[in-house]
């Protein structure tokens, strides 16, 4: 026998928890199905374990998407002030990191407790670890075949995430439905990812593995061109850090990125000045401002002497010393994955949906909300707070 709800959320991350707690304490009965044995995975390994839940400076300008409009109904309606007034009803203590972003003081597990209690006041019936085998409408109704029976729903709203972290349960569901009900899937790639380098040309750079600076950093065009001033590091294999997880998401195969390594000089300019006045060798003077192991591979990289005296070499060779430095151009071949992404950027394409409540405008009550969805936000919480507006938006709707 068929068991009937108002809405049924598929994806118990930190969208589909926010929709179906704020949609039971409006009065819809609402089931909430995950594949998982463990709630929110997701949330819990967030943050080194302590969940970047938001940014204070969230707007629409931290998110990429091919309909870069969308999201401003969503995040003007639920806000980070909005997520912080319920952190602070459940007395979670918490902090500003950097830049805006929010980290809980004691663990991500503090969120989704909260969460877990915000369904519970809303009444929500959980069903996990469950599979959904299949779905289908009939008229109004959502039909759900699942591995606990069959369920009606009508509404259905899909939460399921993107591609990024398979090992934590990541699967292309949303994406399989959205093609099933006709819907546009802007293609999905890793994004808040490393960046790797063939390893014939990476060798010189090996190492350097494990050194970390802030750097400028710039890749892509037009429009979609992204600038962030991060950390960057170096590793075995080729590029990390927030700097390159940053730009990772502007980054397409077969461009190239510019890094400044030492953005706050004019390292042609100074070395130039330098020459008359200063009797030191060149690693010794770049020295003041870059860690010395950096120094000396970087040179030895680019086929420069680290023990050569300032003095003796010529302004063109200093000049492509500091273009060196100061404007590096290099190519990633590819990066780690979604096995390493943050998120996914691409999937269900917005002009598809309604910005005020997450439906499909072709397919009354289905919704798609969080990283479903093509919109992806910078490293810093903002994918976080476009789970909770998102799902505000459609539990609102409904």
């Amino acid at each position: 026998m068929s068991q009937h709800f108002d809405v049924a959320v598929i994806g118990a991350g930190a969208a589909g928890l926010m929709c179906a707690s704020v949609a039971g304490q409006r009065g819809k009965s609402v089931v909430l199905i995950d594949h998982a044995e463990k709630l929110a995975e997701k949330i819990r390994i967030s943050g080194g374990g302590r969940c970047n839940f938001t940014n204070l400076d969230t707007s629409p300008q931290n998110f990429l998407s091919q309909n870069p409009h969308f999201c401003r109904s969503a995040l003007s309606r639920y806000t980070p002030q909005d997520f912080i007034a319920l952190m602070k009803r459940y007395a979670i203590p918490f902090h500003e990191k950097h830049k805006g972003q929010l980290f809980c003081d004691r663990s991500a597990e503090d969120i989704i407790s909260m969460l877990k209690a915000e369904c519970d006041l809303g009444k929500v019936t959980w069903r996990m670890p469950v599979s959904v085998e299949a779905v289908s409408k009939e008229g109004e109704l959502f039909h759900i075949a699942t591995s606990a029976g069959q369920m009606t729903a009508n509404h259905l709203v899909i939460a399921t995430g993107g591609l990024s972290i398979p090992k934590i349960g990541a699967t292309d569901f949303a994406f399989r439905l959205a093609k099933q009900f006709g819907v546009k899937i802007i293609e999905p790639r890793p994004a808040l990812v490393p960046l790797t380098f063939d390893e014939p040309s990476w060798q010189r750079f090996v190492p350097l593995a494990g050194i970390a600076l802030e750097v400028d950093i710039e890749a892509g065009e037009k429009k979609a061109q992204g600038h962030f001033r991060e950390d960057l590091l170096f590793t075995h294999r080729g590029l990390s850090g927030p700097a390159v997880l940053q730009i990772s998401s502007y980054w397409r195969n077969g461009g190239a990125m510019t890094v400044n390594l030492l953005p706050l000089q004019d390292v042609a300019q100074e070395l130039i000045a330098a020459k008359h006045t200063v009797k030191k060798n060149l690693g010794n003077f770049l020295s003041q401002w870059l860690p010395s192991r950096l120094v000396e591979g970087w040179l030895l990289a680019n086929d420069f002497k680290p023990d050569a005296r300032l003095a003796d070499m010529p302004d063109k060779q200093l000049r492509r010393i500091g273009e060196s430095i100061n404007s590096w151009s290099v190519a990633p071949n590819g990066s780690e994955g979604f096995r390493k992404a943050e998120v996914t950027i691409g999937g269900v394409d917005t002009r598809a949906l309604s910005q005020q409540s997450m439906m499909v405008n072709a397919v009354p009550g289905l919704y798609f909300i969080g990283e479903s969805v093509d919109v992806t936000g910078w490293l810093g919480g903002y994918n976080f707070q476009w789970a909770w507006a998102s799902g505000v938006a459609a539990a609102t709707a409904i």
